[in-house]
């Protein structure tokens, strides 16, 4: 009795002190401990895997199998062995998984007739059949597929990173492969981004606001909710609409503005605005777009020409405003093809997507749909109980899941406020601006060219 009291308490202490370990340092524990045991639970169990997610293949190969033969006399069959060729399942070859800061990784080779996609439409099935909370599935190269195991959500919990030092290069939040989401106007100039109300739409602006209020560039608002959301920030704001009449007029600035620049650039025989130097360097113009919907609904006939006027001013900004220091960051709660072609044409310009929680799949795929379908399914499966969430096209080419740090408009506010010194006058800006109206035909040929 004494003996096994003993072996009852050192197993109780064992215990114990595998959940503390937990607790206080996953990530020790689950290099030492954890992974391998995953590894070996991974390996022995992928032919049972493969089979129930149907990515076996059969191949023909030479076996012993047992054949019935003759009838001896008695009534029962003799049976011998035969060697011939057999149709057999063949698993793809998998490597030893690697451990990840949230899971595992592991690299397949494709069977012959195989694509990533067929992985791809099975994730959820892995992710099911190992007992993780999701299963990514990427390509590297020609015949290898990686999938990238997660086996806790990371973004339940997001903390805050430190800032970013570089020019218009925001860190707003973290990815789930555990690295910052970086929003970088210098890589991605134009970036679209749709919610549903409460969904971190606005929060992520907010994040934005922050991390540009320090830097010296110029701040455009385009709030079509009446002010209600960048008025507080008026202070860090160069310019800022809150009536479809403003925005006209603030638009046709921007235009002026880029033509300015674009000449500014030819006298000095430069491509683009990084190209000059930094004495004469006109200051970059980030151009924040709340409610874009607001721009491009049309109550009756009478406001046809100003919607007409103001899809066709923001396109030409988006088409042709990288080049020359303008980007564009539009926000909506709606974003459908009901609302024109103007939001078409202007999507195709925006490379940056992020789409939060929707009401609609319309939205969604109006946002992601023409990346990737995988995307437009973890999109529509984001929770309302995880506001800031998104699913992101990043800059490498892929998509994430991301969640944004939570800003309130009390930080954004304060932080408007203590750098409103460093907001650059509107009418300082376009001082050197043409006055006079922009020559359509030749923004036409510009366009074309």
């Amino acid at each position: 009795m004494p003996d096994l009291l003993r072996l009852l308490l050192t197993l109780a202490c064992t215990a114990v002190v595998l959940w503390t370990w937990q607790r206080v340092h996953h990530r020790s524990f689950w290099l030492v401990a954890g992974y391998p045991l995953t590894a070996l639970g991974i390996r022995a169990s992928w032919r049972k895997v493969a089979l129930g997610c149907g990515l076996t293949k059969k191949r023909a190969r030479w076996a012993f199998t047992l054949t019935p033969g003759a009838l001896i006399s008695t009534g029962t069959v003799k049976v011998r062995r035969r060697f011939r060729r057999v149709a057999v399942d063949t698993t793809p070859w998998m490597r030893l998984p690697l451990p990840t800061r949230h899971g595992w990784r592991v690299t397949l080779h494709l069977l012959e007739g195989q694509i990533p996609d067929d992985y791809s439409q099975v994730a959820e099935r892995l992710a099911h059949s190992w007992g993780v909370h999701a299963v990514r599935v990427s390509s590297p190269r020609p015949g290898r597929v990686v999938l990238a195991a997660t086996i806790r959500d990371p973004l339940v919990r997001v903390d805050r990173l430190p800032p970013s030092d570089e020019l218009l290069k925001v860190t707003v939040g973290r990815l789930e492969t555990g690295k910052p989401w970086v929003i970088d106007f210098r890589t991605v100039p134009h970036w679209l981004n749709a919610g549903a109300t409460q969904s971190g739409k606005s929060n992520l602006a907010n994040a934005l606001i922050v991390g540009l209020a320090p830097q010296p560039v110029a701040l455009v608002g385009f709030d079509l909710k009446g002010g209600v959301e960048f008025t507080p920030y008026a202070p860090r704001l160069s310019a800022l609409a809150t009536t479809r009449a403003e925005s006209v007029g603030l638009l046709d600035d921007l235009v002026a503005l880029m033509l300015e620049r674009m000449g500014l650039c030819r006298t000095a025989g430069a491509r683009n605005l990084w190209q000059l130097a930094p004495a004469v360097r006109p200051v970059p113009v980030v151009v924040l777009v709340d409610e874009l919907a607001e721009l491009y609904l049309m109550a009756d006939k009478s406001e046809k020409d100003e919607i007409a006027h103001t899809s066709t001013a923001l396109l030409r900004v988006a088409q042709l405003g990288r080049a020359f220091g303008i980007y564009l960051f539009c926000c909506g709660q709606r974003i459908g093809s009901d609302l024109g072609p103007g939001v078409t044409a202007l999507r195709a310009q925006c490379s940056g997507r992020i789409c939060h929680r929707v009401n609609d799949p319309e939205t969604a795929t109006m946002t992601l749909g023409d990346l990737d379908p995988a995307a437009l399914a973890s999109a529509r499966a984001i929770p309302a109980e995880t506001p800031g969430v998104a699913i992101v096209a990043s800059q490498d080419g892929q998509w994430y899941r991301a969640r944004s740090f939570h800003v309130s408009e009390t930080i954004a506010e304060h932080a408007a406020r203590t750098y409103a010194d460093l907001t650059p006058s509107w009418t300082e800006i376009t001082a050197h601006a043409p006055t006079t109206e922009f020559d359509t035909a030749d923004l036409d040929e510009l366009l074309t060219a």
